[in-house]
């Protein structure tokens, strides 16, 4: 008998008007999202994609010894030999298994994506270019969510809000406008969670589940695993979201539909089938990655005093810019304080109206079982994270990237909320009994609106910089170096060297990256020749993170590199995790000449070496 797939198009068909208003909230997500696209300065993450796409290795440059910024640049440069594209395709794929921790699909495809804009022999890649890829595939998300919106409320309203709240969110345009693989994550589990929906629309409607429908799941599923491995705790929150709804769904079974309900166990056991034996085929990359220490940064130390709840406020401070973000950022401490204000007071505003929307549709007949199945969803999936956090001490509160895993599911429950609000009917706060208590309709749009700007505002917050910044910022490192060493005059120095030698301990490639951070943005900033020509670079390499004074290769490699200079130098230390004794070699701290001692991302301690 041919399968039934659960009937959706009676439900998705697209009149005109809901065509034209997509439109408008891809327009607008569009916009956002590849406006000032290249403005920001590149991190080390950002380097690492670029490096890897292009099929180049971070072993080209040199260690232990001074080197230019074109040399500490070249692994940007794509390849003169002339290659066919599947052979470029599978040199990114080396390289990143080689040298990196993470799976390929995404570097494979960025590959693909810089062939399209060649770049002439020694120019460097694209950053427009390299962004541009996530920034296109964020705008895909937008149809998407009105997809997933579709599909799992059945309702237009539903359907344009998730579609218009994640073209806005300051999280999903932060996503967007970084060299990364996160939005293509993300719209795996968009995808992902459109055909979950799907199921669960057959089980509490009690209609077969579609074998199309389960293998298109599957792959699904493993593409999501071979773009970011995290997207297992999708599946994971996904499977114990389905595995509830079908406890609750046995309670209710009749003899009549027992065969029905063993069917549709058979269906999500063979999609859980297909896509652990698909994510069984990573365990030994995964195990394998290049280096370790890649990800030192997200294990936690011991805690002791309010370090708990520091994952607690990490997780808040990445949940609240999913819908709103304020220019918290600003460099002007009046405007931090007004936008922290304003943002408090638009929670305090703002959650009873959610709250009474989604209280709504968990009691709605139509919906209550889809809600609260995202619900437990997104519950589900924070409780992962805070396991891992406080269980296995991995700190995935660390870095808000990571919330790519639910944040779809935070936005279509967003969505269905203010949906309720949209339609003018929310539960009445002062008394649970009350039947639901109808609003002023210009009200009850007023509100979403009003969270919708809210939400416009916050996107443009991040694409001023003003929110969600880098945590490097070598635009603000490279004039410091600029102004304290080069070409300039001072009261306490009055012929300061023009040659200047920055130097960091090296690990992997991320300290590499970081170098490549500042190097981008003296090309950038300063193009001029001869000012270039005047910049060296040194990577002292050391393998531990902390080593004894008497024995640190690290710091002696240095030394013995600022002995053979030949004229006067600024040597910077920049990130420099290790003992050093410059003072021997003739040079003295000039901490009274350049004031601070590090900016985000970097810390500095400046020498000037008299030879």
């Amino acid at each position: 008998m041919k399968d039934k797939l659960f009937s959706l198009t009676k439900n998705f068909k697209l009149h005109p008007s809901d065509f034209k208003l997509l439109l408008w909230w891809i327009a607008i997500g569009t916009l956002l999202r590849f406006a000032r696209l290249d403005a920001k300065s590149p991190w080390t993450d950002e380097f690492s994609t670029m490096v890897f796409s292009l099929g180049n290795s971070f072993r080209m440059v040199p260690l232990e010894q001074p080197i230019s910024i074109d040399v500490l640049l070249q692994p940007l440069v794509r390849s003169p030999k002339q290659i066919s594209a599947l052979a470029q395709v599978q040199n990114a794929i080396e390289r990143l298994l080689d040298e990196s921790n993470h799976p390929p699909i995404y570097f494979a495809l960025a590959n693909l994506w810089m062939q399209l804009f060649p770049t002439a022999p020694g120019e460097y890649v694209s950053l427009w270019v390299a962004r541009s890829l996530p920034a296109l595939l964020g705008v895909a998300s937008i149809p998407a969510m009105f997809l997933l919106g579709k599909i799992a409320f059945r309702s237009r309203s539903v359907a344009h809000l998730a579609a218009a709240l994640i073209a806005v969110s300051p999280y999903g345009i932060y996503l967007s406008q970084e060299a990364r693989h996160y939005t293509l994550a993300t719209l795996l589990v968009i995808a992902s969670l459109c055909c979950l929906a799907v199921t669960v629309q057959a089980i509490v409607q009690r209609q077969p589940l579609s074998k199309k429908i389960a293998l298109i799941w599957i792959i699904i599923n493993s593409l999501g695993i071979a773009v970011h491995y995290f997207f297992v705790f999708t599946l994971c929150a996904e499977a114990l979201a389905l595995i509830e709804l079908l406890w609750q769904q046995k309670k209710t079974q009749t003899e009549k539909f027992f065969s029905l309900f063993s069917s549709h166990l058979k269906t999500i056991f063979i999609v859980a089938l297909g896509t652990m034996m698909a994510g069984l085929v990573w365990v030994p990359v995964w195990l394998g990655s290049a280096d370790s220490r890649l990800t030192e940064w997200i294990y936690s130390d011991e805690r002791t005093g309010f370090a708990w709840l520091s994952p607690i406020f990490q997780a808040i401070g990445g949940w609240i810019p999913m819908l709103y973000l304020l220019p918290v950022e600003s460099p002007s401490l009046p405007v931090v304080i007004i936008s922290g204000l304003a943002m408090l007071i638009f929670f305090i505003w703002a959650m009873p109206i959610l709250w009474s929307g989604l209280r709504a549709q968990l009691n709605s007949l139509e919906n209550q079982e889809n809600t609260k199945f995202f619900v437990v969803f997104v519950i589900v999936a924070i409780a992962i994270f805070f396991g891992i956090t406080y269980l296995a001490g991995i700190d995935l509160t660390r870095a808000a990237r990571y919330n790519f895993v639910y944040f779809p599911g935070v936005i279509v429950l967003l969505a269905a909320s203010l949906a309720v609000t949209w339609n003018q009917y929310f539960f009445s706060q002062n008394n649970k009994q009350h039947p639901p208590a109808k609003i002023s309709k210009i009200s009850g749009k007023k509100a979403v609106i009003l969270i919708w700007l809210m939400g416009l505002l916050s996107g443009l917050t991040v694409v001023s910089n003003l929110g969600y910044q880098k945590y490097y910022r070598p635009d603000l490192l490279v004039p410091i170096i600029h102004k304290t060493s080069l070409f300039q005059n001072s009261a306490q120095m009055p012929n300061p060297p023009a040659k200047v030698l920055i130097a960091t301990t090296h690990k992997t490639h991320v300290q590499i990256g970081e170098m490549m951070g500042i190097a981008w943005e003296f090309r950038r900033l300063y193009p001029q020749a001869n000012l270039i020509a005047d910049i060296k670079f040194f990577l002292a390499h050391q393998e531990n993170a902390y080593c004894q004074k008497n024995n640190c290769s690290a710091g002696k490699s240095l030394e013995k590199a600022v002995a053979k200079l030949r004229q006067p130098t600024d040597v910077w230390l920049v990130n420099f995790h290790a003992p050093v004794n410059l003072e021997a070699q003739n040079c003295f701290s000039v901490k009274k000449l350049n004031g601070a001692s590090g900016v985000n991302g970097y810390n500095y301690q400046v020498y000037r070496c008299w030879l």
